[in-house]
């Protein structure tokens, strides 16, 4: 059974909320036209599914996601913005869907929380229609790096990945994208990479105030004090490292993710 490492404090979703098409599935745009269908699996609050409904408007929509916890979010955001998409509770491993079902299936920063990937693929692959693709963005947690240094930081991201690991989850899921593609016998590639940048000082004070808050009160600070990863106390130092990273006159941080479009 998979854990999900973040969970649905609203720390991790007001990060969830800035998510766009553009400054998260820019390596999907082109391959998008109005008419399509499209699936998105692990729509959390639906900033990125919306935008994508937009896109391929008049076509069908259907975000789906493990939990319930954001989908009621997500409604609300498609009706104000009065695009038409489908929200529901859904199982990457199962999806409810007939064969060759959607033109697009799509899913962002969902590989790296699976215990398998790999039969996560297959399954995006056998809903998606032939000559449709498969879309999947994950970060390389290893490959993140920020100055100045510090050695909360270096402990955060130390601390991170022991938590995902124990989860039997890979949050150096970005460099594997496609030896998994390769795994599912899906070998019509391209691969790419992106990545976020937080570097003035409203970004910094957003994104560091989000990991401070997700530190102390998160699925992810439960799960690092259950696995006797990490004390209450150290947990309050990771969190005052994103606040002095934050309060940092040049502070920078950036995150590389690797991208895969997959042509079934």
């Amino acid at each position: 059974m998979d854990t999900y490492t973040h969970g649905h404090a609203d720390s991790v979703l007001q990060s969830h909320r800035w998510r766009t098409a553009e400054n998260s599935a820019g390596y999907l745009l082109a391959s998008l036209r109005p008419g399509l269908d499209v699936l998105d699996v692990g729509c959390g609050p639906g900033t990125i599914t919306v935008d994508l409904a937009r896109r391929v408007a008049p076509g069908r929509v259907v975000g789906l996601d493990v939990s319930p916890a954001p989908l009621d979010e997500a409604r609300e955001l498609a009706a104000r913005e009065g695009v038409a998409v489908t929200f529901a509770v859904g199982d990457v491993y199962g999806l409810d869907a007939a064969d060759d079902s959607f033109d697009v299936v799509h899913a962002h920063q969902v590989l790296q929380h699976l215990t398998d990937p790999v039969a996560a693929l297959r399954e995006m692959a056998r809903v998606c229609r032939p000559g449709g693709v498969v879309a999947v963005r994950d970060i390389d947690y290893a490959a993140t790096t920020w100055f100045p240094a510090d050695e909360g930081l270096d402990r955060w991201l130390d601390l991170y990945r022991r938590v995902a690991r124990r989860n039997d989850a890979e949050p150096d899921a970005g460099r594997r994208l496609l030896s998994w593609a390769h795994a599912a016998r899906l070998r019509d590639t391209v691969a790419t990479t992106t990545g976020w940048c937080y570097a003035t000082p409203a970004e910094r004070e957003w994104w560091g105030n989000s990991w401070a808050g997700r530190a102390t009160a998160s699925a992810f600070a439960e799960q690092a004090v259950a696995y006797g990863l990490a004390t209450p106390a150290e947990l309050d130092d990771i969190a005052a490292a994103w606040l002095r990273w934050s309060a940092a006159d040049a502070g920078w941080l950036g995150m590389l993710h690797g991208e895969l479009l997959i042509r079934v």
